[in-house]
């Protein structure tokens, strides 16, 4: 009976450390809301100055949305990351989850607060900018549903494994994690900005959805490309450490 007894007392309980998570969890919140807020703001700035000018290509516009969201999750993850882990990603929460850096609760306070992050970006990016908010993503015209998702499983497992290799794995270049990270948002944005809007994150395809009102269909792609995308990148990580 003594043996049980120190067994049960020396075992963590689920919820030993729910003080914690929820204070981890709201800086999250704020961290997400700061990250996209510069993501999206960007986004929509360079749609507005297209939109009043005739001289920038595609091309360009391009390369300023994936430098615009690659930059602000380099800057945030780099703010925030030695209070929260920097994610501001559900999908990289459920990565980390798999492997065993955060436990189930943090891990559903932590999605709630990035899916909640994202509305309030969205949010005040239309409440600050004028005109509607440009930062929805959607399938270009040809491309089919199954393309859509596995571009962004694809992209979305690039993240992880940044995120695994250079912050969860921890080494000599840790501190410079979150260039690593935001270059392969920027290289993802690169591939898929085009293509599907490059989401790599349902927070930042959910927050402008929800504002506007879900404008297009098909937005469940935005959950299941990145969520097939966490498991890809979750399981090469754990062959790798095999």
């Amino acid at each position: 009976m003594a043996w049980r007894s120190r067994t049960q007392t020396t075992r963590p309980g689920l919820f030993d450390t729910l003080r914690a998570d929820c204070i981890a969890a709201f800086i999250e919140f704020v961290g997400t809301t700061f990250f996209l807020l510069l993501g999206l703001g960007g986004i929509q700035a360079v749609t507005g100055e297209t939109a009043s000018s005739t001289s920038a290509s595609n091309i360009q516009l391009v390369m300023y949305i994936s430098l615009c969201m690659g930059f602000s999750l380099t800057v945030a993850a780099w703010l925030f990351y030695r209070v929260t882990g920097g994610l501001f990603n559900p999908n990289v929460s459920l990565a980390l989850l798999l492997v065993g850096v955060i436990g189930p609760v943090r891990f559903v306070l932590y999605c709630i607060a990035q899916l909640l992050g994202g509305i309030a970006a969205a949010a005040l990016v239309l409440a600050l900018t004028p005109g509607p908010l440009s930062a929805n993503t959607f399938l270009q015209t040809g491309v089919n549903a199954a393309q859509g998702v596995f571009i962004e499983a694809f992209i979305t497992a690039a993240l992880v494994l940044a995120v695994l290799m250079l912050a969860a794995e921890k080494h000599q270049a840790t501190p410079f994690a979150p260039i690593g990270i935001g270059l392969t948002l920027f290289a993802g944005h690169l591939f898929a900005v085009f293509y599907t809007g490059a989401a790599t994150n349902t927070a930042r395809s959910f927050g402008p959805a929800v504002v506007t009102g879900f404008p297009f269909h098909k937005h469940w792609i935005y959950w299941l490309g990145p969520f097939i995308g966490s498991l890809l990148g979750a399981g090469f990580y754990a062959l790798l450490k095999q």
